[in-house]
Parts: structure tokens; sequence; C-alpha cells
């Protein structure tokens, strides 16, 4: 609770403010030609999140439960967003990449890179356990850039690594992907001892990346993940259009 001020005789509190104020004008400020003070504006701090979309908006751009095939349903405990806040972005300086991250749904966190919000879910098969998962990441500034670059550089450091599940080694290989968004990278992941093999995409749409993984189908899971890629870039183009 705010304190009140103790009383003093009004003329006491004027001979007290006549002083400073004089000084003021004297000795603060620029002046113009009159003599008079010219007051010198204050720049508002810029909101470096400013035009990002929040959690809560890209979650309405990830594919909806009609987008995937019958048999298909979402993991309840895959399912989050960041909501209506922003979070403070941070980076980690680990000197070479978690590979098993690769392997993971939210697989994009192989990079150390987390941006101010986000929204992610996945789809498993009940008959085949087939999987595949959707994210959106949104960035400050240029970090959407890096990251797409830090994905090359991780391929290059994880050309293999050990499933933690077959116990197998799983190879790595990564190529740049003409034709998704404003820049796209596409990741292989091939294990002999794997009924299919995984396809991740990250795209990156202005200062969102939209980071997909499939195991669906015969073709290491690369058509589900290239179709189910163009269709969150469509609608993340369309929640900034409605922002």
């Amino acid at each position: 609770m705010r304190r009140s001020s103790p009383y003093r005789p009004t003329r006491t509190l004027l001979a007290a403010a006549v002083l400073p104020l004089a000084l003021a004008a004297c000795s603060s400020g620029t002046s113009d030609t009159s003599g008079r003070p010219s007051a010198t504006p204050t720049k508002a701090a810029k909101n470096p999140d400013a035009g990002l979309l929040t959690g809560a908006r890209l979650k309405k751009a990830l594919a909806p439960a009609s987008f995937f095939a019958s048999g298909f349903a979402v993991d309840p405990d895959g399912a989050r967003d960041s909501g209506t806040m922003y979070t403070a972005p941070s980076a980690s300086a680990a000197a070479k990449p978690d590979c098993s991250l690769l392997g993971g749904t939210s697989w994009i966190s192989v990079t150390g890179v987390s941006g101010v919000s986000f929204a992610q879910n996945d789809y498993v098969s009940r008959t085949t356990s087939e999987d595949i998962a959707q994210e959106i990441d949104t960035f400050r500034g240029t970090t959407a850039a890096e990251v797409l670059k830090d994905l090359e550089k991780t391929v290059t450091a994880c050309a293999a690594f050990t499933d933690s599940q077959t116990h197998t080694q799983v190879k790595v290989t990564g190529a740049a992907t003409p034709g998704l968004g404003d820049t796209a990278y596409t990741i292989t992941l091939t294990d002999s001892a794997w009924r299919n093999g995984t396809t991740l995409i990250a795209v990156r749409s202005g200062t969102d990346v939209v980071s997909v993984m499939s195991t669906d189908g015969h073709d290491n899971g690369a058509a589900t993940a290239g179709k189910l890629a163009a269709r969150i870039v469509t609608s993340v183009r369309g929640e900034h259009q409605r922002a």
C-alpha cells in the first residue's frame, strides 16, 4: 500500500517548489529562440514480439484430424502449445548436438534454439503404429533462418546415431528442398532394423519454422511429410493475414 505524505502548511510546499522549478528552467533541456525549454521526445522501446504469432494462433495452423488417413488418432500426451503469451527465447551452446533427438517427435530441438511461441501434436496409427508429428515454432528477427542453417550443420555432425530401442545404427542424410516456403531442408533417417525409415522436413516461412516427422507409407514417410509441411505453411501464412 502507498503511504500518504505527512501534512505540511500550503505556504511551505509552494516555497519549496519554486526553487527546483527555477533551477530546472535554467539548467536542463534545450531552449528555442523564445527562451522556452524545448521538450526532448522519449523513444518508446520496440516490442521484439510485435507481429509474431502466439502459440494459440499457431495451434490453429496445425493440420486438423481430417488431414490424416483413417486409423490415425492424435496422441493427447503430445499435444501442447505456448498459449497466448510469449516466452523468452534461448539457445544452448553445446559443441556437438544431441543426435538422438532426431529420433523424437519434437526433433527440431536438436538445434538447441527455442523460439518465443510454439504449437505441436502427434498422430499415431492404431493398427500399424506409424507416426506423424507436426510442430510450428516462431522466432524473433532472423533466428528462423539461422535454425535452417543449423540443421545442415547438424546432419554433418550427426552422420549416424544409435537407436535407443533397437540399439542399431541410424543413418542420417539431408538435402535442401526447393518449392516449400522460403527455405526448406529434409532429413532422412534409415536403419536396417526398421520396417520403414523416417522423413523429417523443416520449412521456414518468414519468422516461423514448420517441422514435421513421418514414418507413414513405404517411402520412409516422404510423401506424407511433404504434403503435411506444405499444408501447414499455407495455414501459417493465412494466420498472419488474419492477425
